[in-house]
């Protein structure tokens, strides 16, 4: 169904479309057809990573001399976009292409970018990023893990959780204090390769509301060490910085999968009133139905239009925090009222498992937390006014 008629996202190519169909069929042959067995599991197999990464669906928007497929985030929002819409929930990509991948792209030296970048880009290594702890969320210079320099190495000890592809993931980049007395300043990105470490262990796979396939794990560093060359780029203390620098795209991506939520819902939610029947008549020829869905449907409209127009600006390299900040939080806002109003017109068959829209229901709830809270995202705004 077309939000829009006749409207095309500016940026989506003939090259990105045909990626489009590609990927499009990937998802629904080798991944949708595990998804309930995934979410039972806790995780995705280990083998999807490697099947991603055949398929090139991992690290699309890498330097090719990296491995990478060579394009842009245009290509990001095409692969995020079609795995929202089959309905695969639980596999941390965005994390591990979308955020991990440009930080060592961005900030890494030579050497890091061949070191790690090609085995990301195969599904050899899976990458996740440790920055909040138990104690410290939105606020990230309020960390506590430390990263000591020990001679020719750093001597990492803290705790972290909530860390998506904490299970399974090879390569961590860890937010740690190597001044714990600089503030923002002391902190500094460290890269842990989990098999080369002594120290280091993964507590449990975390009990979620929602995204129950995707592997969200406490981790624990105790004493671990690591080589000083492991330190992202070549100073220390650049860490907040390397952050606060990616932050406007981390945040579109979860705008971005915001939309796809919300045009699904309006999509099933049109189809089911449709064919259901109450007091003789669809559900759809009442009135209530008619104008709920009317509202859904303008307010997903009018999230894709800005959020398109939002990618536009990332492409030009022009897109603020501020304005990211404005779209994280008012599509995952508009995104939880949408399903929330749609599930309703499900009835009982709403509130059961086998419905897609239960699952979306289930997980649409951690939008409006991670990447920032929206609470976080207001008060970004607020300094602008």
């Amino acid at each position: 169904m077309d939000l829009i008629a006749g409207y095309k996202s500016p940026w989506l190519t003939e090259e990105l479309e045909i990626l489009q169909d590609a990927v499009r069929k990937f998802y629904e042959k080798e991944f949708a057809p595990h998804s309930d067995r995934w979410n039972k599991q806790g995780h995705v197999d280990r083998d999807a990573w490697n099947k991603a990464g055949e398929a090139g669906i991992l690290c699309a928007s890498i330097s090719e001399e990296y491995g990478g497929g060579g394009g842009n985030f245009a290509h990001e929002m095409v692969i995020a976009q079609e795995q929202g819409r089959a309905g695969v929930s639980g596999f941390g990509n965005s994390v591990h292409s979308g955020i991990v991948a440009h930080y060592i792209e961005a900030y890494g030296t030579e050497e890091q970018k061949k070191k790690w970048l090609p085995k990301m880009a195969s599904g050899e290594m899976v990458a996740a990023i440790a920055m909040t702890e138990p104690g410290t969320g939105s606020d990230l210079q309020g960390v506590k893990t430390t990263a000591k320099k020990v001679g020719n190495q750093y001597v990492i000890n803290g705790q972290k959780t909530f860390i998506t592809n904490g299970q399974q993931s090879t390569l961590i980049c860890v937010v740690a204090k190597t001044d714990p007395s600089a503030g923002a300043k002391g902190i500094s990105l460290i890269m842990v390769e989990t098999e080369e470490v002594e120290g280091f262990r993964r507590g449990r796979n975390l009990d979620k509301i929602g995204m129950h396939a995707q592997d969200t794990s406490e981790l624990f560093f105790d004493d671990v060490k690591v080589p000083t060359s492991n330190l992202l780029g070549t100073e220390e203390g650049r860490g907040f910085i390397q952050l606060m620098q990616q932050l406007p795209q981390e945040r579109l991506i979860i705008a971005v999968q915001a939309c796809v939520a919300m045009e699904k819902a309006v999509s099933l939610t049109a189809a089911y009133v449709k064919e259901r029947k109450a007091f003789g008549q669809s559900l759809l020829d009442f009135q209530n139905t008619q104008f709920k869905l009317a509202e859904c449907k303008t307010e997903a409209a009018i999230a894709r239009v800005f959020t398109d127009d939002c990618a536009m600006k990332l492409l030009d390299g022009k897109l603020d925090a501020t304005t990211a900040a404005m779209a994280k939080w008012w599509t995952t806002e508009k995104q939880c009222q949408i399903v929330d109003t749609c599930l309703q017109f499900f009835g009982g068959y709403g509130y059961m498992m086998e419905y897609p829209i239960a699952q979306m229901y289930q997980d649409m709830r951690i939008q409006k937390i991670y990447g920032g809270t929206n609470e976080i995202m207001k008060l970004l705004i607020a300094r602008t006014l």
